[in-house]
């Protein structure tokens, strides 16, 4: 059962969330192992809104655990001992890649609305994705984490499911 200890308010209207329930989530670490946490459903009092709490080994829409999604985007691994095929791996290396600007912007305007200064690019452009992130949350492990959860916090996590129903007529 994952809880939150602190009080964290709607991403939407800055109110307070209430519980309405639980649902399973599953995601994969290392290896073979599968993992089952079970999350909190919260309701806004005001919008109405739900949301679901995140832990920090996870990242929204994705089925791996955030410290495996790392060590397949950190280029100065080894291979990642991850349950995964070829084509998994690239579609995690092309998705952080495709989103990267945008995480890097989030992370910008979530520093302007705190009154501070954001990070200014560095003169000397970095060899990797991990060195260029690096700039603004650090290169410990849990950089991911760092960057998803204020993000998710602030409503800026854009929906990246790439499959979806269309009603699209058979020939």
């Amino acid at each position: 059962m994952v809880r939150c200890t602190e009080s964290i308010p709607c991403p939407c209207c800055g109110s307070d969330l209430k519980v309405i329930g639980s649902r399973k989530r599953k995601y994969k670490v290392t290896g073979e192992e599968t993992r089952i946490l079970i999350v909190r459903r919260l309701r806004c009092k005001d919008c109405s809104k739900i949301h679901h709490e995140l832990p920090d080994c996870l990242v929204p829409y994705k089925r791996y655990a955030s410290l495996s999604i790392e060590q397949v985007l950190s280029e100065t691994q080894s291979l990642p001992d991850l349950a995964a095929d070829e084509v998994t791996l690239y579609r995690l290396k092309e998705w952080f890649h495709g989103i990267l600007p945008y995480l890097i912007g989030g992370l910008r305007s979530i520093a302007i609305r705190l009154g501070q200064d954001p990070v200014k690019d560095p003169s000397v452009p970095s060899q990797s994705v991990h060195q260029k992130i690096g700039h603004y949350v650090g290169n410990d492990p849990g950089w991911l984490a760092r960057i998803v959860r204020p993000i998710v916090n602030a409503n800026l996590w854009i929906h990246t499911r790439s499959a979806f129903l269309s009603a699209l007529p058979l020939s």
